[in-house]
């Protein structure tokens, strides 16, 4: 048997097919075009679902259960869609319609960050821990709980921002509105920022940095520059890596004093730094966690599933 996992974005739709030892066997996608309306997009998930085993030589009635990995608040009970910025969606019942136009019975949705922490969860860093939380280093910071072995994800699915707490009060303007956010510092866009900020200081002071000709380089800012730099031996570019890493490991000790998992995971494009990234952090989250190092000392690892995490905790919602 197989099941369907579906990474549903602003910009492509993602599906994978995944056998019972959990590893995609095929993937495909199509692009969202989310001006078109809920009906048409989620006829194009069907669709996928369908090529999927059509390509592959396998029947529909070899699908054990098809899961769908949606930005914004996710009523799972309900099988519906709340609500997304980024798409048509509003109370809509994905899973009734997308198990009418397959004749899947088992069709499960959940939020993006959630799904993605379940599949760490079930088949990556996290695999056999009944508690873990996973953080996404991206663009923003997201988050995903599981407790128990279940996903929690809040009243009427709302839960679960971790990015969204606040770290340094009347601090920097977060996308979201508020001021302070983790989500602020932590995210590959506050890494960004914290290093445009030491390149105007150096600049206006006359203080070199090698974090100058490596913009000229690559033609930009990245979430890579001051790593580079540091690596490189320029005390400018560590300032920002260790400003940055406070930041990090200082939400991350909230995540430890107010779930104590035995696993965090860390994904998204910052977490490509590895082990030196989870080296450095974790003198600072044992410094300051509850209890200190007496206390139960939670596994800080680095995510496996990268940018297949969606797809296959999608796929494993039912398990």
């Amino acid at each position: 048997m197989y099941r369907i996992g579906i990474d549903l974005g602003g910009t492509n739709i993602a599906a994978g097919l995944v056998n019972e030892e959990y590893k995609i066997v095929a993937k495909a996608s199509v692009p969202t075009a989310a001006d078109r309306g809920a009906k048409p997009i989620v006829a194009d998930i069907a669709a996928l679902c369908h090529k999927l085993c059509a390509t592959n030589n396998i029947d529909m009635s070899d699908i054990e259960a098809i899961g769908i990995a949606s930005p914004g608040a996710i009523d799972s009970a309900a099988g519906e869609v709340k609500y997304a910025n980024n798409l048509p969606f509003k109370n809509l019942p994905i899973c009734a319609m997308v198990a009418e136009l397959t004749g899947i019975k088992d069709v499960r949705v959940e939020n993006d960050a959630n799904a993605a922490a379940w599949g760490e969860a079930v088949a990556g860093a996290a695999k056999g821990a009944s508690s873990s939380v996973m953080i996404t280093l991206g663009t923003g910071v997201g988050g995903g709980i599981v407790i128990d072995g279940k996903v929690y994800s809040g009243e009427s699915g709302a839960g679960g921002e971790l990015g969204h707490v606040v770290i340094e009060y009347n601090g920097k303007r977060c996308s979201c509105g508020r001021r302070g956010c983790w989500e602020a510092y932590s995210s590959a866009t506050g890494l960004i920022n914290m290093t445009k900020e030491k390149l105007a200081e150096c600049e206006s002071t006359g203080r070199k940095t090698v974090m100058t000709e490596l913009v000229r380089q690559k033609g930009k800012v990245s979430g890579l520059t001051a790593f580079d730099a540091m690596r490189l031996g320029d005390e400018a570019g560590r300032e920002v890596v260790d400003t940055y890493v406070g930041y990090l490991a200082c939400g991350l000790t909230n995540m430890v004093n107010i779930f104590r998992p035995e696993v965090i995971s860390l994904g998204g494009g910052v977490s490509n730094e590895g082990q030196s990234l989870v080296d450095a952090l974790l003198p600072l989250i044992r410094k300051e966690q509850y209890g200190g190092a007496i206390s139960y000392a939670t596994d800080i690892r680095i995510a496996k599933l990268g940018n297949d995490a969606g797809i296959i905790g999608a796929a494993l919602l039912s398990v």
